[in-house]
């Protein structure tokens, strides 16, 4: 029996078990060198140490024989620009997220995040058992791309503005950095948005090319300066309670590896998973503390009634984009039916806080 079908259906300590007897056979492999550009900075917190990090393991796991050599944004192509590349196979892989290749598929940025949509668990339950990344796989293979999830953070803010949004109707004309589905939500609020990658939103809000931006949470936003500019960040990210990145490689160059190397990248990757999400949620708070005592932020929370009218709007995004686009019908059917199912156990199970000092 393969490799690969023998870790089928492992959970993750047997995953890790299965890895090890394959490390510990990794001087039988062959000697394998391959390229990642990460849609991140090496610096950027989180994002970009995980990419680290994940090369080091391949190459610990395989003792050396397996290596992903990890590179800066735009240092082989275009930050955004890695879906084209890895699918003629200029390169070998990235370090990114769906939500970049939003222009060529716009189906896929459900396998990063969705506006009003689950937090990790519900978020990871449809990917990995709910049939989600099978969707996702048959897509991508279309394009001669396989993808693994790598990394997931916590819930993001929704916005730093330079100005108090006293109403929605403040937000007409404004030009903003808006990431994923979300941005489709912003352009009904009459925001005109575009999608830059992070090093590059500062000059632009610094410039006034755009007016706005969100890009991540308290621990990250710090790191890229925006509360030099603008001062009021808004929560909650009701546009990425949760967002998942991936390691993306071009499908034949995958399939040629042994399967104890591709053991590996699963086992690595899922460890990232483990690491980044629960880093995220336990610097943030502090970050968020220290964006106000230390830089001046200044923390807002959207009203409920504004929130509820974003929510309207992502479900007239949803409505017309179903009707336009087939695949993108498919992939949110898909994501709405487990919602549904999950709904009876979300509301059994979850805790409301009733208790206050």
């Amino acid at each position: 029996m393969k490799f690969k079908k023998a870790i089928k259906g492992l959970s993750v300590v047997g995953l890790a078990a299965a890895v090890s007897v394959a490390s510990m056979n990794a001087s039988a492999g062959p000697r394998v060198k391959w390229k990642m550009q990460s849609a991140f900075g090496s610096t950027l917190v989180h994002l970009g140490p995980g990419g680290l990090r994940f090369a080091d393991r391949l190459k610990t796991m395989s003792e050396g024989k397996f290596q992903v050599k990890f590179f800066e944004p735009g240092a082989l192509v275009p930050a955004l620009e890695c879906f084209d590349a890895i699918s003629k196979g200029s390169i070998e892989s990235c370090w990114t997220t769906p939500g970049y290749h939003a222009g060529k598929i716009p189906a896929i940025q459900f396998f990063t995040t969705v506006p009003f949509g689950p937090q990790m668990g519900e978020f990871l339950a449809w990917k990995i058992h709910g049939g989600g990344n099978a969707l996702r796989d048959k897509i991508y293979a279309e394009h001669n791309l396989k993808s693994i999830d790598s990394m997931c953070i916590g819930p993001e803010t929704s916005g730093w503005f330079k100005k108090p949004i006293n109403s929605l109707e403040e937000l007409k004309g404004m030009k903003m950095r808006f990431f994923g589905l979300g941005a489709s939500v912003m352009q009904k609020m009459g925001v005109s948005t575009q999608l830059l990658a992070g090093a590059d939103i500062y000059p632009a809000l610094e410039r006034g090319v755009i007016d706005a931006t969100e890009f991540s949470m308290p621990t990250i936003d710090i790191k890229l300066g925006f509360y030099q500019i603008a001062k009021n960040n808004y929560f909650p990210g009701w546009h990425q309670q949760v967002s998942c990145g991936e390691f993306l490689t071009n499908m034949e160059v995958y399939n040629k590896l042994p399967d104890a190397y591709k053991a590996m990248i699963d086992a690595a990757a899922l460890a990232e998973v483990v690491t980044i999400w629960s880093e995220t949620e336990a610097q943030n708070p502090a970050a968020m503390i220290e964006m106000s005592t230390k830089y001046g932020v200044v923390r807002h929370r959207w009203p409920d009634s504004v929130l509820a009218k974003l929510e309207k709007a992502w479900f007239e995004v949803l409505a017309e984009k179903s009707a336009d686009d087939a695949l993108f019908k498919k992939v949110a059917d898909h994501y709405l039916a487990f919602r549904a199912s999950y709904k009876p156990w979300a509301d059994a199970q979850h805790l409301k806080s009733t208790y206050r000092e």
